[in-house]
């Protein structure tokens, strides 16, 4: 079955839901209301056939779109300034550039799915309605595998997954503030650990470097697979 006809099979299925498809790789994402993130998963794995749950990631599209770094060419040449406090580079208790100008939905939860039988492939994705205590329901009914990718997203995004059994954090210590793959989040972090000799233990202290831009953030657009096909049609043409 081919990505535009798995898409039309989606959308005649789920008519509340938005389905778009990305070319020229085929794939294909299927967008719901949180209040139909479970029973939509649940109606891919028993009427489409997808057996099983890839993973379970969070997003957060605060700062989605943005570039730190001018790319256009002009007379003066490339603008390789970075000014301001982009995602990620600000100390601990400031805000971000754009933190006022935050996207209407920011926080999504986003589940990969396969379907082995019929060789097909889907991405489920919902948008918390809160950003201030994003909360989804938890697919662990559905794929009980999905208990430890559910638990990562609240760890490093902070977002619920409402009816897990053991919600609580899987990479960072259990009293570690903040969440770390939030832009909101400093990169250089807020707390620093070392061991103190004097104390024979080791001690949490206000992390002592300074923010710095090393890449500034690019957006650029993706032109391998127009470049690819470039270059398939130059040797088809060449050919005698």
């Amino acid at each position: 079955m081919t990505a535009a006809a798995f898409a039309e099979r989606l959308e005649a299925r789920f008519t509340d839901g938005l389905v778009t498809v990305v070319e020229p790789r085929g794939e294909v994402t299927l967008d719901v209301a949180p209040a139909d993130w479970r029973s939509v998963a649940l109606a891919l794995r028993d009427e489409f056939g997808f057996e099983q749950l890839v993973d379970v990631s969070g997003v957060d599209y605060l700062s989605y779109g943005s570039d730190e770094w001018d790319t256009e060419v002009s007379s003066e040449g490339f603008s390789r300034g970075v000014e301001g406090k982009g995602a990620g580079r600000f100390v601990w208790g400031e805000s971000p550039n754009g933190a006022a100008d935050a996207p209407e939905r920011r926080f999504a939860a986003v589940a990969h799915m396969l379907s082995v039988q019929n060789n097909l492939r889907v991405r489920l994705r919902t948008f918390a309605a809160d950003d201030a205590l994003p909360v989804v329901d938890s697919l662990t009914s559905v794929w009980p595998g999905a208990n430890w990718f559910e638990r990562e997203a609240f760890d490093l995004y902070g977002i619920i997954f409402e009816g897990h059994p053991d919600l609580r954090r899987i990479l960072t210590d259990y009293g570690f503030v903040g969440h770390p793959f939030r832009k909101d989040f400093p990169l250089i972090g807020n707390v620093e650990v070392r061991y103190d000799a004097d104390k024979q233990r080791v001690i949490y202290e206000p992390v002592s470097i300074e923010p710095r831009v090393l890449v500034p953030r690019v957006i650029r657009d993706d032109s391998r697979y127009q470049t690819s096909a470039g270059e398939s049609a130059q040797r088809r043409e060449a050919k005698p």
